[in-house]
């Protein structure tokens, strides 16, 4: 089916830019900001795939990747519903994790991802998925979302690292 190529083609793109950005970094170097406002490839990848997990796990109706142990892995200073969406400057600097473990928890987000997607059908993608919005949310715009929301984050995270 070529919607599910093409969606699963993008989510391979924002995992190859999620792995380039974190390649061979210290945590120095993740967590590194050029402006105290700024965000750290940590933080940035860390909050990419928590909004991947949560709006996935929405979708399929599972519970989300990061309640299934990784949230103790991560021992972050924030609830276990935390996305990132909002967060302060400290909260943004509170983010100090290793490249293994961000890239871990991204790709088994990815996983869970794939794996649904898989499932789809083509009729799939006009499901309403969301009605608080003028229109209302399909499948289809929210896998979109999701992604071009991968794709900024990931591209400020190679963006820093550039910085490096």
């Amino acid at each position: 089916m070529i919607s599910n190529e093409l969606i699963i083609d993008a989510f391979e793109r924002v995992k190859e830019i999620v792995h380039q950005a974190t390649e061979e970094l210290d945590i120095d170097e993740l967590t590194y900001r050029p402006t105290h406002m700024a965000n750290s490839i940590a933080w940035l990848i860390w909050h990419l795939s928590r909004i991947q997990d949560d709006h996935i796990a929405d979708l399929t109706g599972e519970k989300q990747v990061w309640t299934t142990g990784w949230f103790e892995k991560f021992d972050l200073p924030f609830k276990e519903t935390a996305t990132g969406y909002g967060q302060t400057s400290d909260e943004v600097a509170a983010v100090q994790v290793s490249a293994e473990l961000l890239c871990d928890y991204y790709d088994a987000v990815h996983d869970a991802t794939i794996d649904y997607i898989k499932t789809l059908k083509e009729k799939d993608y006009k499901k309403i998925v969301d009605e608080r919005w003028t229109p209302p949310v399909t499948l289809a715009t929210r896998l979109i979302s999701v992604i071009a929301d991968d794709l900024q984050h990931a591209g400020q995270a190679a963006y820093v690292r550039g910085l490096l």
